[in-house]
């Protein structure tokens, strides 16, 4: 291949990394407020319809095929021998909480195997439906991709269950190679651990078999490829199939960085100048919290925009007159022939969906494994709670309502994008309105899961069904509710912001005027920084003149 072309795929293989620019973090139990195993995940793809999948298990008679089609496409890609029980799966969660989230590297583009069958969002969700634990599901993936291809790019997954989590890094082996080269460690129970498009294993243990799996070709083949050429003591997956660029680091790297920072001080101040380009010395692969973190944590972790640190967005032009987190794409721009970044924090416009997993070995399957679930961008949704059982999608989570270019209000990806829509240009002046009514809603299902599990534990003593349905009903109810509030939460935003004045507002409800029909309206118009910086840029232009 010749080296305009190797670059063009470079270029190519950035852009699709930077285009689904996913996230997932991870607790293990622990490190976890309750000792649950808790792990998120973002799908992030500018055009994507975020909707709430589900597979229903099922009992398949011998012989029968079942077709794989591209998660990101919908291309058709071939058939494989389906399995004779499948398992009920809810989103990215399976009937025994077993849970698979992903993040895209792309690595060497060599590597990609374009006559493979299997692509890394079939791999997760036909995993699910074969796996009882997290081993399990390892096991399922890398045989299936050693016996039909691996169709994909290098990938990342989290592979997680009620007792441990682990990150398997997957990357093909080449054009018609079936198979892939990949490594998976667990993540201490007393650890935290994240990865955002850039692969994180570096060295590992080859002989800890309890705590890292491989494949046995794993060095052998980077020696084979030119990718490595030291000892085997000294290997590095990530160095060796997916270098770390520019990129990497800043778009990747630092959505990692940040979720250590916000738990771990000293590790985020010992890695800050890793990120900012200044140190080569990598980040671990996991750390051990300052802290113990819940559910609600890892919620408000996947809204970070860098508030607080160096890497803040909120303060810059960049950010606008109303300091809004968020940047539009692409990630990087020219001027003058120069080129530039924007920052690529963990929360991000272009979110399908996303959730936060929480698997207890504490109760059974039934009530123990929640997807606390959320469409559109985590900063601008509410997570409602669905149980791993649960056998029927919300209605407002339901694929069919809306799609890519239909509007739906009945779709909650659209109620939560309408919204977004709004709250973004004018991000402080409307984020408070939209923070009481998110709080609210999760603070009200938060509060409210012990008392539900408990009913639940009490009908599962007498039938499993039951608390099934129960939480099943539970599950329609929270999703439709918050839904619900969105649109009043978006009539409220229209009235009291019309026309870019702001209508005062009392014991939550806007003023009504004493008499007539003219409401009484704030005139906050723009910050003084902001006024200082069009006169910086303006000089005299817009200066008052006194008339002579």
């Amino acid at each position: 291949m010749g080296k305009k072309i190797v670059t063009v795929w470079l270029l190519l293989t950035v852009f699709i990394v930077n285009a689904w620019a996913c996230t997932n973090l991870i607790v293990g139990k622990k490190a976890s407020a309750d000792g649950s195993v808790i792990v998120s995940y973002s799908a992030d793809s500018y055009g994507m319809f975020g909707f709430l999948c589900h597979y229903p298990a099922a009992i398949n008679e011998s012989g029968v095929m079942r077709d794989i089609y591209e998660w990101d496409t919908g291309k058709y890609l071939g058939q494989i021998k389906e399995a004779k029980q499948t398992y009920n799966v809810i989103g990215n969660m399976n009937e025994f909480q077993v849970t698979i989230g992903e993040t895209t590297f792309g690595g060497r583009p060599e590597l990609v195997d374009s006559t493979g069958i299997m692509d890394y969002g079939s791999l997760i969700y036909v995993a699910l439906q074969r796996s009882r634990t997290a081993k399990e599901a390892i096991k399922v993936m890398t045989d299936l991709v050693k016996e039909y291809g691996y169709y994909s790019s290098g990938e990342s997954f989290t592979v997680a269950d009620p007792n441990e989590a682990w990150i398997l890094e997957m990357i093909g082996k080449g054009p018609g190679v079936k198979g892939a080269v990949w490594v998976a460690v667990r993540i201490p129970d007393d650890c935290i651990a994240a990865h955002a498009n850039q692969s994180r294993i570096h060295k590992f243990d080859m002989n800890d078999k309890n705590n890292c799996l491989y494949s046995p070709d794993v060095i052998s083949f980077a020696r084979e490829k030119g990718y490595f050429s030291g000892m085997n003591k000294d290997f590095s997956f990530a160095d060796a199939y997916c270098p770390l660029d520019f990129s990497g680091l800043r778009a990747c790297e630092a959505r990692v960085w940040s979720f250590f920072n916000m738990y771990n001080k000293t590790i985020g101040k010992a890695y800050l100048s890793y990120i900012e380009g200044t140190s080569k010395e990598p980040m671990p692969l996991y750390i051990k919290p300052d802290r113990k973190i819940s559910v609600r944590d890892v919620q408000q972790a996947m809204r970070d925009h860098y508030e607080g640190t160096p890497l803040d967005i909120t303060s810059d032009p960049g950010a606008g007159p109303f300091k809004t987190p968020y940047r539009l794409s692409p990630l990087t721009f020219q001027v003058e022939g120069e080129e530039y970044f924007n920052e690529r924090p963990i929360s991000t416009q272009q979110s399908g969906f996303t959730f936060v997993a929480q698997m207890r070995s504490t109760m059974p399957d039934v009530i123990g494994g929640v997807l606390w679930f959320g469409a559109d961008d985590a900063n601008m949704t509410v997570f409602t709670p669905v149980y791993c059982n649960t056998d029927r999608v919300p209605d407002v989570y339901a694929e069919g309502e809306g799609d890519c270019v239909t509007f739906s209000w009945n779709s909650a990806f659209w109620i939560y994008n309408w919204v977004a829509g709004m709250v973004r240009p004018r991000y402080s002046l409307m984020i408070d309105d939209m923070r009481q009514v998110q709080k609210k809603l999760e603070d009200t299902y938060s509060q409210a899961q012990e008392g539900v599990e408990s009913v639940a534990l009490k009908m599962y003593a007498d039938d499993p069904e039951k608390a099934k349905d129960f939480l099943t009903r539970y599950a329609q109810m929270t999703a439709q509710a918050a839904v619900n509030s969105w649109k009043k939460l978006g009539e409220f935003l229209i009235v009291r912001y019309n026309d870019g004045v702001v209508k005062p507002v009392k014991n939550g409800k806007i003023v009504r005027p004493a008499t007539g029909n003219t409401a009484e309206v704030e005139r906050p118009g723009y910050p003084d920084e902001f006024l200082k910086e069009i006169v910086k840029a303006t000089g005299e232009r817009y200066k008052v003149k006194e008339l002579k």
